[in-house]
């Protein structure tokens, strides 16, 4: 069911029970109050009858009977009876009176009261005159009150029906407002597609603030992130397949030279050296991208294993030695906390040891093998690790783009390097909900400091 429908169908529900219970309270206040009014009449005339009853003297009883039929409205089937009260339970009973036992325990236990049956009311009170007790009797048909009860009902059912259908008609009025900005809004969403990702929602006029403001403005917002992604994949892609040709295409053409003629053994063994230059360069630049594939993966999959962070920068370290021999890395562990589970954190060992390394690394290529400064630090709130150089540091202008893949600056360009390893390296660190900050000046080198939390720690 569509939503607007919803809307509607709650809308006239809604309004249905509301309207119901409102004829439902009017009519029995109404009722109520007719009741309340005519058993009121009967209890005047209840005084008068009893008026008459008691006096002795023949001129004041007719003034109460001249009073009684024309100082008084006129009821219709009126009828009136004096009982005489014998006893605490008994009383002088009428054959007439076709009224319920109950009724007159009511009377003698309270002093009055009345019953309705069929829209005949009776009314009794008790009145004493010179010790003696009687029960005074008035009966009448309420056929007025039976009449107005009746019209307010009719008034009360045709108007309750023309409100339901003013609710439906104010419903449809309702969820048309409500749902059409939706409705435009799923219509320029229909719009937009892979092709057309730089088409935005346009925001509704006057509704700034609201909740269909919020969505326009959340799509909006997703979709800037989208054609961000996008734009970042296909310059992967473009990056991606430009290093990926050069060593093949050069491997291809060293080939294809060579077997054109036959050659001496030093030209075959120089072709060979290239092949194998070039097939060093693929194999390590696919290497790279299929690390930074793995990267990408879900990080409760990935993040298993407890790691100390001091072993593991060792481990990185007598890795360094080997690869370059000469390095002038120097690793400083002086704030070193007492409980060993602070140096402590569930990862993917790894590629924990990657990240660190290309970080490194990096370092070493860019200060040209001068010194670089490790620090490790730990708390029971976070472990750091600060890694310093004195190298060439990274223009302001670069910064914004360090962690998009194939990026590299005027001055990295330089070295060799396929800018892979500080985005591989990033992703690792984000992995293992750890935090990366670079701060660097052109000429004067670069700071890193990661940062990871003890929120998901290894119990």
């Amino acid at each position: 069911m569509q939503i607007r429908k919803k809307i509607t169908i709650t809308y006239i529900a809604l309004s249905g029970i509301s309207t119901l219970m409102l004829c439902v309270l009017v009519y029995f206040l109404f009722k109520y109050n007719n009741e309340y009014y005519f058993v009121k009449r009967l209890v005047d005339r209840a005084k008068i009858v009893s008026s008459i009853h008691y006096q002795h003297d023949p001129e004041k009883a007719a003034y109460y009977r001249q009073l009684k039929a024309n100082g008084l409205e006129e009821l219709i089937e009126e009828t009136d009876y004096v009982l005489r009260v014998n006893g605490p339970d008994s009383f002088d009973y009428n054959t007439h009176l076709h009224l319920p036992h109950e009724f007159f325990e009511e009377v003698l236990a309270n002093g009055s009261g009345y019953v309705h049956k069929s829209g005949y009311y009776h009314y009794a009170q008790v009145f004493d005159e010179g010790g003696v007790k009687y029960i005074v009797i008035v009966g009448a048909r309420d056929s007025r009150g039976t009449t107005t009860t009746i019209y307010i009902t009719r008034i009360l059912f045709f108007g309750g029906m023309g409100f339901i259908l003013l609710a439906y008609l104010f419903g449809r009025f309702l969820a048309r407002r409500v749902i059409n900005p939706v409705a435009k809004i799923n219509k320029e969403v229909k719009r937009i597609s892979a092709s057309n990702l730089h088409s935005r929602l346009p925001m509704p006029e006057g509704n700034q603030g609201d909740e269909i403001y919020d969505l326009a403005q959340t799509f909006n917002g997703m979709l800037d992130r989208l054609q961000t992604s996008f734009d970042i994949q296909a310059n992967f892609i473009n990056n991606a397949s430009h290093e990926l040709k050069t060593p093949i295409a050069t491997i291809i053409a060293e080939t294809e030279i060579t077997l054109l003629k036959e050659r001496d053994l030093p030209e075959y063994e120089e072709v060979i050296r290239n092949i194998n230059k070039q097939a060093t360069r693929l194999g390590n630049l696919t290497d790279s991208l299929l690390k930074m594939t793995q990267a990408g993966y879900d990080t409760n999959k990935q993040v298993k294993d407890p790691v100390r962070m001091d072993e593991l920068l060792m481990d990185v370290k007598a890795e360094l030695d080997k690869l370059y021999p000469g390095n002038r890395v120097n690793i400083s562990m002086n704030d070193m906390p007492e409980d060993d589970k602070f140096l402590t954190i569930p990862s993917n060992r790894p590629l924990l040891e990657l990240a660190l390394s290309n970080i490194i690394i990096n370092g070493v290529k860019y200060s040209n093998n001068d010194e670089v400064f490790v620090s490790l630090s730990a708390d029971e709130k976070a472990i750091t690790v600060e890694i310093s150089d004195i190298g060439i540091g990274i223009p302001d202008e670069d910064i914004p783009y360090l962690y998009e893949p194939f990026f590299r600056g005027k001055e990295a360009s330089r070295y060799s390097g396929y800018g892979l390893g500080l985005p591989l390296a990033s992703r690792i660190i984000k992995m293992h909900n750890g935090n990366i900050n670079v701060i660097s000046e052109k000429g004067k080198g670069t700071l890193v400091t990661l940062t990871f939390g003890h929120k998901n720690k290894l119990k």
